[in-house]
């Protein structure tokens, strides 16, 4: 990060104001042209990241560099160069960073600029005329040539001035003033007085703080900036009535409760979780109640499906009675806090026919023609014991009596929400509650659980929520999950936070039946490696891995019945212990706490993954340069070996002949190897699944 450049430009023009449409009834015969809008002196076009022309902000995290982009380019052969400038919520300008040609010939330019605090930042491109590249450029090949040397020579000169006539620091006031001094020193040869302005010190100092003509700014876009937790965070997923659930002596079911459920956090917390997450804590209700499996009886003692919300004790701002009281949350949200831990709860706007909303609002719901109120559907899937709510008959209702729940929840220490299928509700509704709880509590995230079409999810992501699910659980094959990470990290970055989840309560991949515990393991790995923000269902590390028969979910699901876990079988498995070691090794490279610093890497063997996250240390918080490389099989089968094409420049390395030109520290077993660009590497998915390396030059 550096100071302001020296030297302003001029104030942005006015952006263009709408047009104003023909009414509908009286269409117009032919559209109405734009207002003139000045396209600058040096013209800025293309910039990125910028959401539909800046209708809505990009993302922005504390202490995370981020790309910006544009086409800059000018008439004639002058050079030109691009200024990349980040705007603080207060309207000054925080930080500037000159941006580099990144495709010769294209005239695109790239600068990374890094946020420090949460709010409504914003950037702007400044392009602008370099006298001191044209005169360099030119003078370079006249003074060579042996033409117009004198004159190129003088007009270097000029140039140095009018650079040096300026507020700057004194020492590079006086690189300046040396480099005038030579080029006007007739008593050398004229390629030393060539080289006395063009020599490294000089090019430092101009690029440290340019001579800028012409600058021409782009329009200053909007960038909502949030705390990190907003893009990196390891979550772990409870159902707490399992927690402490156990039969007694007649063989009923006795519910875990909130305070059972506190007395695991430490387990959670030993393996490195910072987020505990958990599923709908509200009251049942027992119309249609579904029974275990899915199955559409329920006996009396089957509890239901927690996301069946409301009964005669209340709604989405009730507990259930068998999981204790308020003081019993506030009990597992303190608990949790003296871990390091923070409390996310599912958010489910959905009811069961026992809601008091059913009675008190019946205009909420959607009435079918026999006066019956219909259920949730996703054919063939049929949701008896679930009401959705209807946006279109009270709106305003409905958002009130929502936004005062989530105040409940966040006045109790909830600081997350997992939001259930929030593609099945308007966008204009999450976009004003997202942003008045922004607005509000500036501090509280948001997770879309919308597992759906991509324009959805992305929109659902440049609206408001702070974070979303993905299609990686459904990502298995090399190739696809090579493009999937750079999709997320350089497609949709500016929309969308991704999550990995390996499995949820809801998804039990064919891959996580059928691959045994080294699927399980495989996918880890590539989850808390491939995104900041990674999350753990509860069982998983007992390899829960068999599925009800013709579903893509777990048999006995929790959704539907207690699940008494024996948790001294974990240690034999050795997921808990990889748990603990993925987030112990997230938390010490910040390289894996970032999205936009992904590279792929080719292998020989179509079954090895390779791909690394590299911080140059002006992007690093702790600024220190730091590398990982994880290189791992994506077979849970049979033992695979290749070898690795290593682009070293993405690794921020040189080659040097044929040897090595990297110590490559394993994170996960301790070894450390010299590599060179292509090293051989032996995977077995039973003992080693993955090398996940810290890379440094030799």
């Amino acid at each position: 990060m550096t100071a302001s450049p020296t030297t302003a430009g001029p104030t942005p023009a006015a952006e263009p104001r709408a047009t104003t449409a023909a009414p509908a009834s009286q269409p117009s015969s032919s559209p109405r042209p734009a207002e003139f809008a000045p396209v600058g002196r040096i013209p800025v076009v293309e910039v990125s990241p910028v959401i539909e022309d800046g209708r809505w902000p990009a993302k922005g995290t504390v202490g995370e560099a981020f790309p910006v982009r544009a086409t800059v380019f000018r008439e004639g052969h002058d050079a030109v160069a691009a200024t990349a400038v980040l705007v603080a919520p207060d309207g000054t300008d925080h930080s500037w960073a000159t941006m580099y040609d990144i495709a010769p010939g294209l005239d695109r330019y790239e600068a990374w600029l890094m946020p420090d605090a949460p709010g409504d930042w914003g950037f702007r491109v400044e392009g602008w005329s370099d006298p001191y590249a044209t005169w360099s450029h030119d003078a370079t090949i006249k003074v060579e040539a042996g033409v117009d040397v004198e004159l190129m020579l003088t007009e270097g000169a000029l140039v140095l001035e009018r650079a040096a006539d300026r507020e700057l620091p004194a020492d590079v006031r006086a690189v300046l003033r040396d480099g005038i001094v030579g080029l006007q020193d007739t008593a050398r040869t004229p390629a030393a007085r060539l080289a006395a302005g063009t020599g490294p010190q000089v090019r430092a100092a101009l690029a440290a703080h340019p001579l800028r003509d012409m600058v021409s700014p782009s329009a200053t876009y909007p960038l909502v900036v949030h705390r990190e937790r907003a893009l990196v965070g390891s979550w772990y997923e409870v159902f707490p009535r399992s927690e402490g659930a156990y039969r007694d002596e007649s063989g009923k079911w006795v519910s875990g409760t909130l305070r059972t459920a506190a007395d695991r956090l430490g387990r959670i917390a030993e393996m490195g979780f910072d987020v505990v997450y958990l599923t709908p804590v509200h009251p049942i209700g027992t119309t249609n109640r579904k029974g275990p499996n899915n199955t559409l009886v329920a006996g009396p003692d089957d509890p239901g499906s927690p996301y069946g919300i409301g009964g005669p004790e209340g709604g989405h701002d009730a507990i259930h009675p068998d999981l204790g009281t308020f003081d019993d949350f506030d009990h597992f949200v303190a608990r949790a806090r003296e871990l390091g831990m923070e409390v996310a709860l599912d958010l489910a706007l959905q009811c069961s026919p026992d809601h008091p909303w059913v009675t008190e609002h019946p205009e909420w719901f959607t009435t079918r023609a026999d006066g019956t109120i219909a259920y949730a559907e996703n054919p063939p899937k049929k949701y008896q014991d679930i009401y959705p709510l209807n946006f279109d008959n009270d709106p305003e209702g409905i958002y009130d009596a929502i936004h005062d729940v989530v105040e409940r929840w966040i006045s109790h220490g909830v600081t997350l929400f997992r939001v259930d299928n929030p593609h099945t509700k308007p966008l204009t509704f999450w976009q004003r509650l997202l942003g008045e709880v922004r607005r509000d509590h500036p501090e509280v995230i948001f997770l879309s659980e919308a597992f759906t079409r991509p324009a959805m999810m992305r929109t659902l992501g440049a609206i408001g929520f702070h974070q979303s699910y993905t299609y990686f659980a459904w990502r298995s094959a090399k190739q696809e999950m090579g493009d999937y990470l750079m999709e997320l990290a350089y497609e949709t970055d500016a929309r969308l936070r991704p999550a990995f989840w390996p499995t949820t309560h809801d998804i039990l991949t064919p891959y996580m039946q059928q691959g045994g515990s080294a699927a399980f393991a495989i996918r880890a790995v590539l989850a808390a490696t491939g995104s900041p923000t990674w999350g753990i269902y509860s069982g998983y590390e007992l390899v829960e891995n068999v599925a009800r028969p013709g579903a893509e979910e777990q048999i006995d699901n929790e959704k539907y019945q207690y699940k008494q876990r024996d948790w001294s079988r974990a240690a034999s498995l050795g997921i808990a212990d990889l748990l603990g070691k993925l987030n112990a090794i997230r938390r010490a490279h910040p390289a894996l706490q970032r999205l936009r610093n992904v590279a792929i890497h080719p292998t020989s063997d179509d079954q090895i993954l390779c791909f690394s996250k590299r911080l140059t240390p002006q992007q690093s918080p702790t600024g220190e340069e730091d590398t990982v490389v994880v290189v791992l099989t994506l077979d849970p089968f049979t033992t695979r070996e290749g070898v690795l094409d290593l682009d070293l420049a993405a690794l921020g390395l040189r080659a040097a002949g044929d040897g090595p030109v990297m110590a490559a520290s394993d994170e996960l077993g301790g070894e450390t190897y010299l590599w060179g660009a292509r090293p051989f590497v032996r995977l077995d998915p039973h003992a080693r699944c993955a090398h996940i390396l810290h890379v440094r030059a030799l």
